[in-house]
């Protein structure tokens, strides 16, 4: 065993203790890197896919499937948190309900800015491998440090999109700094924050992950840890698409 449970994430989906109180798996096999990047491929596979199906119909038909898409994929997604070993059906259908929303909001940016999401798509998969390698040749570093930093710079987001929600709900504009129409520099200035907490979010992704699979974790645990690359992915590039569309404008 590398190290102690003492783990902080911003990840709602990778918290303390997920994988040494997870129930034993009835196949009595254990989590594996290898396993969880399988199950990370297929995951995404699927979540391009459902992507690119509404992404290429006429926009005013892809953008029906936005809401449903995500209300169906945040209802998944409390499940899988909450019952972990039915990750493996919970996960797949998350991954084709977000793909479905994903693809009508990339839509709607794409008649708004043009090679909007061909950008995106390349700078969120870009930051993953880049990532990816500087942690496993140990360039970056976990440490508690790290972790307690992400975790509060990620904590503080959620406050700011929590207060936009509910500004939103009472008939408010939300926070400036939110607007996609905003192009100021402190507009500008937040979303890269925000990209760059999203992103050292996927290094805690990946030290879950590897301590996972050091511990022993149920195979079912392989999907979970696919989930939880999920999230932070899909929160990454919802944030590109805002910051591009923020640099765009101020272009024009």
């Amino acid at each position: 065993m590398r190290r102690g449970m003492s783990f902080r994430s911003g990840n709602p989906a990778l918290t303390s203790k997920i994988f040494t109180n997870a129930a034993p798996d009835a196949s009595g096999e254990t989590m594996t890197l290898d396993g969880t990047v399988n199950k990370t491929t297929i995951s995404l596979l699927m979540l391009i896919i459902a992507a690119y199906y509404t992404f290429s119909t006429p926009i005013e038909k892809s953008a029906i499937f936005i809401f449903p898409g995500f209300i169906g994929g945040f209802i998944l997604a409390l499940i899988t948190i909450f019952k972990k070993q039915w990750a493996p059906y919970t996960v797949p259908l998350y991954s084709i309900l977000e793909g479905l929303a994903l693809g009508g909001i990339s839509a709607i940016y794409e008649s708004m800015y043009t090679d909007i999401v061909q950008q995106a798509i390349f700078l969120t998969f870009g930051i993953f491998c880049a990532l990816l390698f500087a942690y496993k040749t140990g360039f970056i570093k976990a440490t508690e440090n790290f972790k307690l930093g992400v975790f509060a710079g990620t904590a503080g987001i959620g406050v700011v999109y929590l207060v936009n929600f509910i500004m939103i709900m009472f008939g408010g504009d939300g926070i400036a700094v939110m607007s996609i129409e905003n192009a100021s520099m402190m507009s500008i200035g937040f979303s890269i924050f925000v990209v760059i907490m999203a992103s050292l979010n996927l290094v805690l992704d990946f030290d879950f992950i590897e301590y996972g699979a050091e511990a022993g974790a149920p195979k079912y645990m392989e999907w979970y840890g696919a989930f939880g690359l999920l999230v932070t992915l899909i929160w990454l590039y919802l944030e590109i698409l805002r910051l591009l569309a923020k640099l765009q404008s101020r272009r024009s």
